[in-house]
């Protein structure tokens, strides 16, 4: 029984003396200018964190997948709502790739290159031109 009444008093020996340390600590407010300006600085930091590792991980996976300039899309073209065709060039090889989800498939092997002559914007304008023929001089129909 004895053993049972010094057991207990142990138990509430650590709830004393926080009562006794609560009673003689100094009240500080939770939301102090200080404390808010802590609080800001350190969520700044961990943004700046986030964003650093980002860009250095970006920064180091672009190094990795430049290929020494062998590797080019060339063009592509889209024949479905999630198919495409590229033509990619691989040192000296065009490849026609059939591009699909989930599945690339080289569809043709260019025996010679095909000339990159025709910029995009010619053909454009000849797009634009034909449209304007189409409708009329003042664009009516």
């Amino acid at each position: 029984m004895r053993i049972r009444i010094s057991g207990l008093a142990l138990l509430f020996l650590p709830l004393q003396t926080l009562v006794a340390a609560d009673e003689t600590a100094p009240l500080v407010e939770p939301v102090a200018a200080g404390s808010l300006l802590q609080m800001l600085l350190g969520l700044a930091l961990v943004v700046l964190l986030i964003v650093g590792f980002g860009w250095l991980f970006k920064r180091l996976t672009r190094m990795q997948s430049v290929a020494n300039g062998s590797l080019r899309v060339l063009g592509g073209l889209s024949m479905g709502t999630r198919e495409r065709v590229v033509l990619i060039q691989v040192g000296d090889t065009q490849l026609l790739l059939g591009v699909a989800p989930g599945r690339v498939q080289t569809l043709h092997v260019l025996d010679r290159a095909l000339p990159l002559d025709a910029a995009p914007g010619k053909e454009m304008a000849g797009f634009a031109a034909s449209l304007k023929a189409a409708l009329g001089k003042d664009g009516t129909p």
